[in-house]
Order: C-alpha cells, then structure tokens, then sequence
C-alpha cells in the first residue's frame, strides 16, 4: 500500500532505515479500511514499521478527532492502538489477524496535533491467536499516554461470506 503525506520530518531519527510493514497480496482488501487504509477520506492512515521485536508507529492526530478539549476522543485512541496491536501480529508472524479482544487504558489525555510513537509487541502467539500489547507514547517526552492489550485471531481467507477480494472495502 502506498500512503500519503509522507512521513513527517520529526520521526525521520526513529524510524530511519526501518522497513514498513506492508500486506503483500492485499493491499486492495486495505486500501478503505478506516485504521491503515491509505485512501479512505478521513481514516487515521496507520502505518508500522518493522524493529527489533516490535513494530513503530508515528501518529499525528488530526484536531478533527478531538474530543475533550486538547486531546484525542478516547475510541480514536483505542483505534490508532487496535491497528498498532494488528501491526505487531503481523510483524511476528507474518500472517493477518482480526480483533477479538481489545482492553485500553487511558493513563493521560493523548494530546492533539502532537507527534506520538506507538509501540507494539507480541507477547504470546499460539496455532489459534496471538496476545499482543502496544503503548502510545508523546515523541518529545516519552511519556505514555495509552496502553493497550489485545487478542487477535488470523483473519480468513477471502470468501464470498467474509469479503471479495475484488472489493476495495475492508
């Protein structure tokens, strides 16, 4: 998948050299999904990046997710961890995998218009899920402001009951 605006120029240190993760063969199943999709119209355009052990996300969230003054409304926090918590499953095996369980805690407000890192790490993988934690933390001060655990399931293989693989929605 292709994403647009690039990077911005203040995660350039951390995230040099790092690979993204991509979907390989999918990439027209993503393209409108809310979470990573790089072309849905007002989707949060999640991308990771491949590290040692876990994935790196850079987020800058959008004034128009605002929902206590200053800060991100808390479900637009828990979707930018749900997609860094799929990033990681990912990253550890490779495979792609569905939410089934998601648990956040909102340690601080999660500032608007400021650069944040989401971080995200398989912490148990079995035949049949993956449990994964992630954290989103301010840039500048390292700081968390959210945390998030999660157990996802590998998602199945495209079918006319679950999705066509022609159809560019998720």
């Amino acid at each position: 998948m292709t994403h647009t605006p690039p990077i911005p120029a203040v995660f350039r240190d951390v995230l040099v050299d790092l690979p993204e993760l991509t979907f390989s063969g999918e990439g027209t199943r993503f393209q409108q999904c809310f979470g990573c999709g790089p072309t849905h119209e007002i989707g949060l355009r999640v991308r990771c990046f491949r590290a040692a052990g876990e994935v790196l996300s850079p987020i800058v969230v959008p004034r128009r997710y605002e929902g206590p003054p200053g800060a991100v409304h808390g479900g637009i926090v828990a979707a930018y961890l749900d997609e860094v918590l799929a990033g990681a499953a990912v990253h550890h095996t490779g495979r792609l995998y569905v939410t089934g369980e998601l648990s956040v805690r909102y340690v601080k407000p999660t500032p608007v218009e400021r650069p944040l890192l989401g971080r995200g790490h398989a912490t148990r993988a079995t035949p049949r899920y993956i449990d994964v934690e992630a954290t989103l933390e301010d840039l500048e001060t390292r700081e968390i402001v959210a945390r998030a655990k999660g157990r996802f399931f590998p998602m199945p293989a495209p079918s006319a009951s679950f999705a066509d693989p022609k159809d560019p929605a998720c």
